[in-house]
């Protein structure tokens, strides 16, 4: 129950930065939803920003590399909604000697 309570705030956070940052710049989001990708939303929710992330792979090569696929404009714009760097998703060179 405990996570289920933390999980429920960190998806109303969520939506309340992006909604908020949203409100600021007046864009809306298009690309959220999979039969209209034009359709815009003033309010996305967080599973539809979530499902937006869900096209990005991790991958571990054979000769210990690693690698992760890039992030598009709508992954882009969602980060620089929810104010977070877009360095989220460049992997250190630290990280990638194992």
């Amino acid at each position: 129950m405990f996570f289920l309570n933390i999980a429920l705030r960190v998806f109303t956070l969520m939506e309340f930065v992006v909604r908020q940052a949203r409100k600021h710049s007046q864009q809306s989001l298009a690309g959220l939803y999979d039969g209209n990708p034009k359709r815009k939303t003033a309010r996305p929710s967080a599973e539809q920003m979530l499902q937006a992330f869900c096209g990005l792979t991790l991958y571990f090569l054979p000769d210990s590399t690693i690698f992760i696929t890039p992030i598009n404009d709508l992954q882009k714009q969602i980060l620089l909604l929810m104010k977070m760097p877009e360095s989220l998703y460049q992997l250190n060179s630290k990280l990638c000697k194992t």
